[in-house]
């Protein structure tokens, strides 16, 4: 009964926290492993679990996604099931010693990102001139890495599509949320034919988290940002140790 109670919050505590700021990655995954969940299967029982929030956020952006020529966003829509099933398929062969001991680095590579995406974001809008517009290889990389782990990933979006010359937020945050849920969804469905999802786990976590969707939008209207980034860098900074702790402890 406790591992479903921690269960059911974290799933919650995500979906509010990727309402808000994003980062919920930082608590499913850490409380799937602490209820005893290998890290492989943890990390893709994770990605089910806060798939909803994805598919709400496509639907709450719907207007701007129809502003882009179907076409093309039928090819970046194709380009990231390629890119998110190859990386899932990294993490299906991947052993559960060796996703363990690149935990750390992934956490705290997707803490760093949220910590700096504003000037990750500013940087990329920067560097624009003589970039391709919604060039493949960059989709693909990101997308690989988004099957792979997820953590970080629409802030790793809103930066390539800063390097694209897009500057509409709200067309970019439509585009994020829409390949997001492409990416999780080629996915998830890899893991399932994998074998490698925990289902009375990812059943009751998406519940959690859709619940936790719909509560995290008032209080987005009372928090401020930074009070919300600082509790997701603390978050991700403690579990990039606890996961470090345990890799050495191991070894």
């Amino acid at each position: 009964m406790i591992d479903w109670m921690i269960l059911i919050a974290a799933a919650f505590i995500a979906g509010v926290l990727n309402t808000i700021a994003g980062g919920g990655t930082f608590v499913t995954f850490p409380a799937l492993v602490f209820v005893g969940l290998p890290p492989v299967i943890a990390n893709a029982t994770s990605a089910i679990a806060v798939l909803p929030g994805y598919l709400s956020g496509t639907l709450g952006f719907a207007k701007e996604l129809k502003e882009f020529d179907r076409k093309q966003l039928i090819r970046l829509t194709v380009i990231t099931f390629v890119g998110g099933l190859i990386g899932a398929g990294l993490l299906m062969v991947s052993s559960n010693a060796a996703f363990s001991a690149l935990v750390p680095f992934l956490l705290l590579a997707a803490t760093m990102i949220f910590l700096f995406a504003d000037r990750i974001r500013s940087l990329a809008a920067s560097q624009s001139k003589g970039i391709a517009p919604y060039g493949a290889l960059g989709l693909i990389l990101v997308c690989i890495y988004g099957g792979y782990f997820n953590g970080g990933l629409g802030i790793v979006l809103l930066a390539l599509f800063s390097l694209w010359g897009m500057r509409d937020i709200h067309q970019m945050n439509g585009l994020k949320n829409g390949l997001s849920f492409a990416l999780s969804l080629i996915s998830v469905a890899a893991f399932a034919v994998g074998g490698l999802i925990a289902w009375p786990q990812a059943g009751v976590m998406m519940i959690a988290a859709t619940i936790g969707g719909y509560v995290g939008a008032p209080l987005a209207r009372a928090l401020s940002k930074k009070m919300v980034n600082a509790v997701v860098i603390l978050v991700g900074f403690t579990m990039t140790a606890i996961f470090a702790y345990r890799l050495i402890a191991g070894a």
